[in-house]
């Protein structure tokens, strides 16, 4: 029983400290996000001490395009999609067996101990899932927002006005501007964890085998079948 115990602290351990990495990470990304969304505001520039410069040239939008690539790859990738994924499966898989377990017989499902080590492990996953699911949505927000481009078109038309003689510079940086804000709208897709929704193995898990075992769950709790 004590080594039982040891290896099961031993693994509980490791698999949450994965998971605190994957959280870090994400952290991270959120945080060159967010300073990168302050790069063409001069007062926010200032406040986080980042240098500042306006997309009123097309040089400054292709760095502002580059480097914004560049911070959205930066950091591991791979690995922390891995664990991720990892934390995402365990999450269905206990799902799974706990639907099963209250499908088996309801009224005796919290009796057994292990019953309720499920609970607490699939609520542990779930606040983890939460937590990285509210980062990642945050990130992407950062990294789609297009009021920027909008924003410096508007300069853009405003100094047209005071400075006509630059007006055929201006129009082509305008042109610019909007052809990468239809390139953003296009690449970027709506919020997802990064790696899970575009893996069509998980997806076809998430549909065929917890729905289904959700929908019996409730069709048994309710007395009446139904389709979820």
């Amino acid at each position: 029983s004590a080594i039982n115990f040891l290896e099961r602290l031993c693994l509980t351990w490791m698999f949450f400290f994965m998971m605190c990495v994957a959280e870090k990470t994400y952290k991270q990304r959120f945080l060159f996000a967010k300073l990168f969304s302050h790069i063409t505001s001069a007062r926010k520039a200032r406040k986080y001490e980042i240098p500042h410069f306006r997309l009123k040239k097309v040089e400054n939008i292709k760095i502002w395009l580059s480097l914004r690539s560049y911070l959205k790859r930066r950091g591991p990738q791979r690995s922390v999609d891995v664990v991720v994924s990892s934390i995402f499966l365990l999450a269905l898989s206990i799902a799974f067996i706990c639907c099963a377990q209250v499908l088996k017989g309801h009224k005796t499902f919290l009796n057994a101990a292990y019953n309720w080590e499920f609970l607490i492990w699939e609520a542990a996953l779930l606040l983890f899932l939460l937590r990285l699911a509210s980062l990642g949505s945050e990130t992407n927000k950062k990294y789609s927002n297009i009021s920027i481009l909008l924003t410096e078109q508007i300069n853009l038309y405003l100094k047209m006005e005071k400075k006509p003689n630059k007006k055929e510079q201006l129009t082509l940086v305008n042109n610019v501007l909007k052809l990468s804000t239809k390139l953003l709208k296009e690449l970027d897709t709506p919020f997802r964890l990064y790696g899970l929704t575009m893996n069509p193995l998980i997806y076809n898990i998430t549909r065929v085998v917890i729905l289904s075992a959700v929908s019996g769950v409730v069709s048994d709790l309710l007395g009446f079948n139904i389709r979820v």
